[in-house]
């Protein structure tokens, strides 16, 4: 049946119809470390790059500098990735095997705490009780839904700290080699490594704006104003305080 709409004429949609939606990647997995693992080797090396060519280097030093940011930063960023995802996840398994254990000890007190927890929500007693009792038949979907509505965490999903590192490593190494690929083509001053920036930094602004309620020509124009600041900044020092012989 049709619902009819408010000048009479029948929605498109059905009563009772599920009208399906999907949401953008916010919890991790490989795509944000991705993201921002491009725009941050883009900035840092764009940035140290400026630094070194206002210093006055050569160009040989400024792609052998850029090249050795590029190298280093993969391997600082991928590092963090992997430490960061790892203890968090190392943190959360101990979270559910002190779960897993409470179940095991006090099945009957977890029942009890679970049904609380939908009595918290609005749901009749009753029910709440008879759900919560169902939902401990099996020992791993007890350990799930608790998880879930104690600790906000699914014992399933866990994200993986190589994923995480591999991915921040690869597209930092991406985000990196942009402004320095000038150099290595034989580009004797900042002119195109600029251009080339600029260009990447909008885009990965533009890119990031899937995980916020921004639009694309907002996210892409703050990137690329932080970006060419940090970039006049170091430009700026190098050309105040060092001075590199060819």
């Amino acid at each position: 049946m049709a619902e009819p709409a408010v000048d009479g004429a029948p929605s498109e949609h059905p009563i009772g119809a599920a009208i399906g939606h999907e949401h953008a990647d916010v919890t991790g997995g490989w795509l944000r470390p991705a993201v921002f693992g491009v725009m941050d080797g883009l900035v840092s090396n764009f940035a140290l790059i400026a630094g070194v060519a206002g210093a006055g280097a050569a160009p040989r030093t400024v792609a052998l500098t850029g090249l050795a940011g590029l190298v280093a930063g993969a391997f600082s960023m991928a590092t963090g990735e992997y430490v960061s995802v790892a203890s968090q996840g190392e943190s959360q398994q101990a979270e559910l095997d002190l779960e897993r254990q409470e179940l095991l000890r006090n099945p009957e007190g977890e029942r009890t705490e679970l049904a609380q927890v939908y009595i918290d929500r609005g749901v009749d007693p009753e029910l709440a009780h008879e759900v919560a009792r169902q939902m401990s038949l099996d020992p791993m979907e007890a350990l799930r839904v608790h998880a879930m509505e104690e600790l906000g965490v699914d014992p399933t999903e866990l994200p993986s700290p190589w994923t995480a590192a591999g991915s921040s490593f690869a597209a930092f190494l991406v985000g990196a080699f942009l402004p320095l690929l000038p150099y290595l083509l034989g580009a004797s001053n900042l002119t195109i490594a600029a251009i080339i920036a600029m260009i990447a930094l909008f885009g990965t602004g533009v890119v990031t704006s899937r995980f916020t309620n921004r639009t694309w020509l907002f996210s892409g124009s703050r990137q690329l104003v932080l970006g060419m600041v940090a970039a006049v900044v170091t430009f700026a020092v190098g050309m105040a305080f060092g001075v590199v012989g060819p």
